[in-house]
């Protein structure tokens, strides 16, 4: 069954890539028709939301693109920093939402925010305590069944910030959207397709939750079933 789930994860997860990067490359090749590049729609929202104190930077990669609430940077990959299409404006206008989110002290961002330096520490261990406690849950459960579930809870705490991540993600989006529309950015014409390209893009973190979800279930099974 769990073999069944996460195939159908993973098909999940390629299908939803493959439509963010089709999205991308047909969007990208959409022109906004204002000439404004993504930075230009990331400095004219902060403008237009009274936020003062964050700078846009290039950063390099695809899809890198990310705000950092520690040092208030609203990085975007080089493509959307420099781009003039649809699909530049509304990645540039999404992470700005993640902006105005923190301006606001929007409560799930806050959450998440909390919650990084338990998941980056989390991320580097949890595969090796988990890996020690199956290992020893079977000859020596008094050590290994405490190790396992270490390695659990551990696991649970990025699922947690997966499920999190989801209102962060979505609440950015629906910012992007309605200001692109209320500013003028984005037409008639062309803004459905920015709503396209960022559903697209909310799908992967919703996939992300899930697989996370599903693995972390799959961790207790084990454990119960070990300890029994």
């Amino acid at each position: 069954m769990y073999l069944i789930l996460f195939i159908g994860i993973a098909l999940a997860g390629w299908l939803v890539s493959a439509n963010l990067k089709s999205k991308e490359k047909k969007y990208s090749q959409m022109p906004l028709g204002n000439g404004m590049t993504g930075k230009d729609v990331a400095e004219k929202m902060l403008y237009d939301s009274g936020i003062m104190d964050v700078k846009v930077v290039a950063t390099t990669g695809f899809l890198t693109d990310n705000y950092n609430p520690s040092n208030k940077t609203i990085s975007l990959s080089e493509n959307i920093y420099y781009g003039d299409n649809v699909f530049s404006a509304a990645v540039a206008a999404h992470e700005t939402g993640h902006a105005v989110q923190h301006a606001h002290a929007y409560a799930p961002l806050s959450m998440r925010s909390a919650l990084v330096p338990v998941v980056s520490y989390a991320s580097k261990w949890v595969m090796w305590i988990l890996l020690a406690g199956m290992l020893l849950i079977g000859s020596n459960p008094q050590i290994g069944s405490p190790i396992f579930l270490v390695g659990i809870g551990l696991f649970a705490m990025t699922t947690l910030f997966s499920f999190i991540t989801l209102p962060v993600e979505i609440d950015a989006s629906l910012r992007a959207l309605t200001w692109l529309n209320r500013a003028g950015i984005t037409t008639t014409q062309n803004h459905s397709a920015a709503e396209k390209a960022l559903k697209a893009a909310a799908y992967t973190y919703v996939v992300a939750a899930l697989s996370s979800l599903a693995t972390l279930l799959y961790y207790i099974m084990i454990f119960l079933g070990r300890r029994d």
